[in-house]
């Protein structure tokens, strides 16, 4: 297995208890996992991706119930202070749900030779799970860290999860913990 860490929508935006995304306190709540699995990933040279919402103004995804937020160019687009960055992760702005639909992302993971994707960040039910099943079509094993994803209502989280806890394609989806996640790698 040769992994990458990929950290989807974890933006000041959605991090600020003023904004007001519902999403915001279970956000939070999982910076820590993150932190220690990017942590973990860095000491084993394995790549950490940050993949986050980059929208324009006006957007096209804003004429439904979505308040405007991560505007393209404003702090509130940029990752959170709450997670640590080093100089060697990459930073992959996106405008739709998914981290590979209309960037780099497939290619970047080709040169550093990833065949599996850790993925970790908000939300369960939107863009993680976008993510992780764009991998699986682009032929990567994908594996959802439920203790390092949020949704807007636990139950929501929950649900999504059960849903791929045990499927037709084990052991190329799986749901995991952090510390599941880092004892495979041993």
């Amino acid at each position: 297995m040769k992994p990458a860490i990929v950290v989807i929508d974890m933006v000041k935006d959605s991090l600020d208890p003023s904004h007001p995304l519902p999403i915001t306190p279970f956000a939070r709540a999982i910076v820590p996992a993150i932190n220690r699995l990017t942590e973990e990933a860095r000491k084993r040279s394995i790549p950490v991706i940050f993949s986050t919402d980059s929208f324009l103004e006006g957007d096209f995804i804003f004429k439904g119930k979505m308040k405007e937020h991560s505007i393209r160019g404003t702090e509130g687009a940029e990752v959170t202070d709450r997670l640590v960055q080093a100089p060697t992760d990459i930073w992959l702005p996106k405008r739709r749900f998914s981290a590979f639909f209309k960037t780099d992302l497939d290619q970047t993971l080709r040169l550093y030779g990833v065949d599996t994707l850790a993925v970790t960040g908000i939300t369960t039910n939107w863009c993680v799970l976008s993510t992780v099943l764009d991998a699986l079509a682009h032929d990567f094993a994908a594996f959802f860290i439920e203790d390092g994803c949020a949704a807007h209502k636990e139950e929501v989280h929950e649900n999504i999860l059960n849903i791929f806890r045990n499927n037709a394609i084990y052991p190329l989806l799986q749901v995991m913990t952090t510390d599941a996640f880092l004892q495979k790698l041993d």
